[in-house]
């Protein structure tokens, strides 16, 4: 264990994008290669294609972090009975969660991490890891839905239909007096014409299942592409990211933007609806409004990368207004960074974060640059060509009738506008300047 470095970091979403990269970089640059750093893959371990996202997470570390990790070895079977002792391959996971200087857990779904968890015991190595200030736990997304004393079985409630209920989650925040349900993805928007906030319960549902937490608790949101870091050591709470954590009591909901550090003690506040130190103002809104017509104040950390959806968004403008303007470079340039920025992206655990949609946009800019590329290499052919023809033929009667003085003036009147010619005893032949054939007129 590296000494000094003591934090809890929930995060929103975008855990392995670009959009974190910066955060990540933070979190161990003090450790450099010597970390003792663990991935835990089970909120995913049901998922068939586990092997590939653990992969591309530690890929991502790696490459955008200069972290090099190991997955714990989680063997992912059926969850045992209460009763049934723990297996070697248990106490092992138990023990090199406990001794890691960086634990992170991700995406996938936190009623089956939860349930893996209590069964195997981590979830008691991971409250002892943040009681005891143990290195860095990182939890984001699925996993950090399970962090509070209440969870949201997401996947049973969006994706099949289940009345939404609370699950008993981990209460690693229990340990710092905060009595809360995390909820990330706050402020999602995927759903478009359908509310999908709130870890995509929407209103309605997190709206009844907020009654039936207790009187001195509350929600705890995070959005997207935004941490929240609490520092053991101070008892520092600081917000990182685009977006805001959100602090849900019944009919008010607090806002702590992105750039805000504030005292654990705060916050403590904030959750059991106790009088805020005037110390950090926060701005406040009705419970049932929405995010998108929040102040938010002018000092706000900034996160060096845009979405993935704002970035094809933008990369879309660009290339139209490259293709009004005719700038062939500048749209060929626009389909090359486009390409690079979802390459970036494609080492997002996430797997619904719109790769397959930015890649469509991607094909269509393609197909657009080579029809303009089309129309552009048949140019000389059908407009020049129609052109020149008769003028060819003109030139070709004046030179037969002797008048070359008028012949030479057409020859020069077509080569300031780019066109060469060349003659021969029978022909005449035109070159467009950028081109290396010929095309001959008799």
């Amino acid at each position: 264990m590296i000494a000094g470095i003591r934090l809890l970091v929930l995060m929103g979403s975008g855990e392995t994008s670009p959009t974190m990269v910066t955060l990540h970089r933070e979190l161990v640059g003090h450790w450099g290669s010597d970390a003792d750093a663990v991935i835990l893959d089970t909120p995913y371990g049901f998922q068939v294609n586990r092997d590939d996202i653990s992969a591309r997470a530690r890929e991502y570390f790696r490459r955008s972090v200069g972290l090099t990790t190991v997955v714990a070895p989680d063997a992912h079977g059926e969850v045992p009975p209460i009763d049934v002792p723990a297996s070697r391959d248990a106490d092992r996971v138990r023990d090199l969660v406990r001794r890691a200087d960086w634990v992170f857990s991700g995406p996938g779904s936190p009623s089956y991490a939860l349930g893996r968890w209590h069964s195997l015991r981590l979830g008691e190595i991971l409250r002892e890891r943040v009681k005891r200030g143990h290195g860095v736990t990182v939890m984001a997304s699925a996993a950090a839905c399970t962090v509070g004393f209440a969870a949201l079985p997401v996947y049973e409630v969006y994706k099949a239909g289940h009345p939404p209920v609370w699950l008993t989650g981990l209460d690693l925040l229990g340990e710092l007096g905060l009595r809360v349900a995390v909820i990330p993805h706050y402020d999602n928007a995927e759903g478009g014409t359908h509310d999908t906030r709130f870890c995509y319960l929407g209103e309605a549902r997190l709206a009844a299942l907020e009654r039936e937490l207790p009187e001195e608790s509350a929600v705890l949101g995070i959005d997207e592409h935004t941490a929240v870091i609490i520092d053991l050591d101070t008892s520092l709470v600081r917000i990182w990211g685009r977006g805001v954590m959100t602090v849900r009591r019944r009919e008010t909901d607090v806002l702590v933007p992105g750039g805000t550090t504030l005292p654990l003690e705060q916050l403590r506040n904030l959750v059991t609806g106790a009088a805020a130190s005037a110390s950090v103002p926060l701005p406040s809104r009705a419970a049932h409004g929405s995010h998108d017509d929040t102040p938010r104040p002018d000092a706000v950390e900034t996160v060096g990368a845009a979405t993935l959806q704002e970035a094809v968004a933008a990369a879309e403008s660009r290339f139209d207004s490259a293709q009004q303007a005719r700038d062939a470079a500048d749209m060929a340039e626009t389909v090359v960074e486009l390409e690079s920025v979802i390459a970036a992206w494609g080492a997002d655990m996430e797997e619904d974060q719109g790769g397959e949609w930015a890649r469509t946009v991607l094909h269509g800019m393609i197909r657009r640059l080579a029809q303009a590329a089309g129309r552009g290499l048949s140019e000389p052919e059908h407009t020049l060509g129609r052109i020149l023809a008769p003028l060819l033929d003109l030139r070709g009667r004046l030179r037969a009738e002797g008048a070359f003085d008028v012949a030479d003036e057409v020859r020069n009147a077509v080569a300031a506008g780019g066109v060469r010619l060349h003659d021969t005893a029978t022909v005449s032949s035109w070159q467009w300047e950028e081109e290396t054939g010929e095309r001959q007129t008799s």
